[in-house]
């Protein structure tokens, strides 16, 4: 018995670890995401100078390029700053990809600078969501109808994490268990690392299903 169990925990460290590394690597490929699209814009800095310099006299022909200008600019400055850098890059760097793939998505975030819970702990549960989230909608047949909205903030003395998104069909359980579409045969890593990181921070995981949305709910008391 005790060498089954020092064979399966050997097994299942190496998955971890592979699993770590992979979402590592994904993370690093986001990031470069972003800051492909702002060194981008500040590529075009000097040229769209330029072009309002060449119109300063028509006004009306400046006032449309500036206003042409903002929409690009709203659509690059859409960081959002939840008050933990840590949080901020993994949620950043999703939230690009999403927007990116062209999916409608909506976001609010702010957490208290004291957690209980890590910097690690709480990007895994974001970066497995969103990623679980973008892989759900990608698979819609209805392009028009993919969306995802985050909401991370405190709710009664509780750090609250929000997650819903679109998709087609309905998702696989076994029991009262939502199975990973990843997996043949059962849950994926992403989804028992969230029920493992809540569990051992005193907190619990509520998913639903309802007509073509599929919610998650991660709470975390603060105290």
């Amino acid at each position: 018995m005790k060498l089954f169990d020092l064979f399966f925990g050997k097994m299942l460290d190496r998955r971890i670890a592979e699993y770590q590394s992979d979402l590592i690597q994904k993370h690093v490929s986001e990031v470069e995401n972003v800051y492909k699209t702002m060194r981008g814009w500040r590529h075009d800095y000097h040229n769209h100078i330029q072009a309002m310099l060449a119109l300063t006299d028509r006004p009306d022909e400046i006032r449309h390029y500036l206003l042409c200008l903002s929409d690009d600019l709203t659509a690059v400055d859409t960081v959002i700053k939840t008050g933990n850098v840590t949080l901020d890059a993994i949620l950043n760097s999703k939230l690009s990809l999403i927007r990116n793939s062209g999916i409608e998505v909506s976001a609010k975030a702010a957490v208290p600078q004291n957690l209980p819970i890590s910097d690690i702990d709480l990007c895994v549960i974001i970066g497995n969501l969103l990623d679980n989230a973008l892989e759900a909608c990608q698979s819609q047949s209805d392009e028009a109808e993919r969306s995802i909205r985050i909401f991370i903030g405190v709710l009664k003395n509780q750090l609250y994490i929000y997650c819903r998104n679109t998709l087609d069909g309905i998702p696989k359980k076994l029991g009262g268990t939502y199975l990973s579409s990843k997996r043949k045969n059962g849950r994926g890593i992403g989804l028992m690392r969230i029920d493992s990181i809540a569990a051992r921070n005193n907190g619990f995981v509520n998913r639903q299903h309802d007509d073509g949305i599929f919610a998650t709910e991660v709470v975390i008391p603060l105290s």
